[in-house]
């Protein structure tokens, strides 16, 4: 790997690395394009690529900063690893069977989506995530 394509990834790590800590997003939102766009990397590549650096603790700065200001919800945190568990497993299945340009344009519709619900269609009432499916203790 030579000089040039090293500093790339450091800087697209710098900034999925920030973004992650600032706003929740990084790997597939962030890694996953820098490296198809900046490295060429396929979509499939790219995916496992962002998809091996989360099994590494590289978050876990930015996870204690959240958890030391009450911005963590561990029960939700359990639940999600289990659909998580189940969900990678199977979507890295369907993924790897299909064509490359077929998930680049799936990926691509998915963040177009998004975007467009958080822009025009995002509720502004926030309640805990525990108290809407029952799991809050009753104080």
């Amino acid at each position: 790997m030579d000089i040039q394509t090293i500093l790339i990834v450091i800087l697209i790590g710098i900034a999925a690395g920030m973004l992650s800590g600032l706003v929740g997003v990084g790997g597939g939102l962030i890694i996953v394009p820098a490296l198809v766009y900046f490295l060429g990397m396929s979509q499939h590549s790219a995916q496992g690529t962002s998809l091996g650096l989360i099994l590494l603790p590289v978050g876990i700065f930015a996870v204690l900063n959240y958890y030391k200001q009450g911005h963590i919800d561990i029960k939700i945190v359990w639940l999600l690893a289990i659909g998580f568990v189940a969900g990678s497993f199977w979507g890295s299945r369907i993924s790897l069977s299909l064509s490359q340009e077929t998930v680049k344009k799936f990926f691509a519709i998915l963040m177009i989506l998004v975007a467009v619900k958080m822009l025009f269609f995002d509720k502004k009432k926030e309640t805990s995530a525990t108290a809407r499916i029952g799991l809050q203790k009753n104080s």
